[in-house]
């Protein structure tokens, strides 16, 4: 049964499942970065492991909230889809490929025009190659909401989204409260870092919403948001933000094959992300587990070389073998 996931008796706190993999060593890719030119000038890279034979699939990757290629779990399934001779690539929001985008604008949870351009430039290049895609936490948020949006017009066969947070608001109050502020404090310093950076070129200053004085304060994801992400991208305020960007309402409008994992620990969630029955379309296949943490899913191993769930998940659903002829 491929949904059969038990963790290990070590492994069944949510905070083993969430830090552990972020100390666990797996060998870096190899991988060769296209430089993807986008219509308002600015730019975002993809970082290619092996190009496809013809008609042969590609699995796109898509990396959350201040990841890379070089985040654990992109490792991980670079490595599974090395083992199965796949070419992937990875899709990297602004400003997080290790370098600063150009516009004072960055990336957000509900941003599909980036990745509906990366994938037509894959589609145009590969015309004969399925696109398959997986998406972790912010960047799942961003796949849900696509699907929806596109509906029969997504470019992708099938899709995977793992440890979405599919209703930000919730989410964002969540990483104020208990063990959950330490993750919040990491991901805030790493945003709170560019936003300096882009303070302190002057031809970006005069565009941005606050001033250097400013950022210091700015100590939760709703204040963030409120005060950057949202003025920056053309919403009203933080409330809309989250609501316009949360993938949770685009859930039943998915027309193509779409697995949603979640774990019901998840330091990051909580119930309100959880899609009720009449939410889910019919081209949705969601997994609720009880253990799994935030991008974790460990199911065996030792805790110094722990082994995982999730890629044999991801690729037994992306490659399934009626979606690719």
């Amino acid at each position: 049964m491929p949904n059969a996931f038990v963790p290990p008796w070590w492994a069944k706190s949510p905070h083993v499942q969430t830090i552990l993999p972020v100390f666990t060593k797996v060998a870096k890719p190899t991988l060769t970065r296209q430089r993807v030119e986008l219509p308002d000038g600015d730019f975002i890279d993809l970082d290619w492991q092996d190009t496809p034979k013809a008609g042969e699939p590609i699995v796109v990757i898509i990396h959350g909230l201040e990841g890379s290629a070089q985040s654990h779990y992109a490792r991980r399934i670079l490595q599974a889809c090395k083992a199965q001779q796949l070419a992937a690539v990875v899709h990297h929001h602004r400003s997080c490929s290790g370098e600063a985008n150009r516009l004072a604008r960055s990336y957000h949870s509900g941003d599909t025009d980036d990745l509906q351009f990366s994938l037509s430039l894959l589609q145009q290049a590969y015309p004969y190659s399925p696109l398959l895609a997986v998406g972790y936490s912010l960047g799942g948020n961003v796949l849900t909401k696509y699907q929806g949006e596109y509906q029969d017009d997504s470019l992708l066969n099938r899709a995977v989204v793992v440890s979405a947070p599919l209703q930000l608001s919730a989410c964002a109050k969540r990483l104020e409260n208990g063990f959950s502020k330490v993750y919040q404090s990491h991901l805030i310093k790493q945003l709170q870092q560019k936003i300096r950076h882009k303070l302190s070129d002057p031809h970006l200053a005069q565009s941005m919403p606050l001033s250097p004085q400013q950022v210091d304060s700015l100590n939760t994801f709703y204040d963030f948001d409120d005060k950057v992400t949202a003025p920056l991208h053309g919403f009203l305020g933080v409330d809309d933000y989250y609501t316009r960007a949360s993938g949770l309402p685009y859930v039943s409008l998915i027309t193509k094959p779409t697995l949603i994992l979640h774990a019901k620990d998840d330091p990051f969630m909580t119930d309100a992300v959880i899609p009720h029955p009449s939410q889910i379309s019919a081209q949705v296949e969601y997994e609720l587990h009880h253990h799994g943490g935030h991008v974790g899913f460990i199911d065996g191993g030792t805790p110094w070389k722990p082994r995982y769930y999730l890629e044999r998940r991801i690729l037994a659903f992306l490659l399934a073998p009626s979606e690719l002829s």
